[in-house]
């Protein structure tokens, strides 16, 4: 019975054992260049398609900006009321001003895109560029609260949450905590 209960503690402890360093090799497990380069080619696309559409945005609304101005002007001529016209500049400066803090974070986190891959390319072992992937995830987190404080754009919700996504698949490869949404 004793011989019994010793076989089956020895047998759970041993059992107990390679299950926790079969694990913990799971999960520090480096991945290998190719596969974060791969990664960090993902984000790059993710930031540039980003900015495209910005600025796409940018120039349809100066363009509806135009044509709002040759439709006020008529509108003044006949009498338009001033405090709305004042709380609409008002409400356009403020949104001017999200989608100003919206391109600042964009050009940022491009920056720092940038930075990781001439790093990243210029090393054997992409670990050495973990300082540059803090960079980009800081850069990230300043885009996600800036997009998250009440745009009401799809689009760019939609685009976020795909380079979201693989910033934070990025992001595992160097042992990084991800972003929350």
């Amino acid at each position: 019975m004793r011989l019994r209960i010793r076989t089956i503690l020895c047998c759970t402890a041993i059992f107990s054992a390679v299950s926790f360093f079969t694990i913990t090799f799971a999960e520090t497990t480096p991945f290998n260049k190719a596969q974060v380069g791969d990664r960090i080619r993902k984000v790059e696309n993710g930031v540039d398609d980003f900015e495209k559409y910005l600025t796409s945005r940018g120039e349809n609304a100066k363009d509806q900006a135009g044509s709002a101005k040759s439709n006020g002007a008529a509108k003044r001529g006949q009498g338009a009321n001033s405090a709305k016209d004042a709380r609409k500049a008002q409400a356009k400066d403020q949104g001017k001003q999200s989608k100003d803090d919206l391109q600042n974070a964009m050009d940022d986190l491009n920056r720092t895109t940038n930075r990781l891959r001439r790093k990243f390319d210029a090393t054997a072992n992409y670990l050495e560029t973990k300082v540059q992937m803090e960079q980009v995830m800081d850069s990230a987190r300043r885009v996600n609260q800036v997009v998250g404080k009440g745009s009401n754009d799809g689009q760019a919700q939609r685009l976020w949450t795909a380079l979201r996504a693989s910033i934070n698949d990025l992001a595992r490869c160097y042992n990084l905590t991800p972003m929350g949404a």
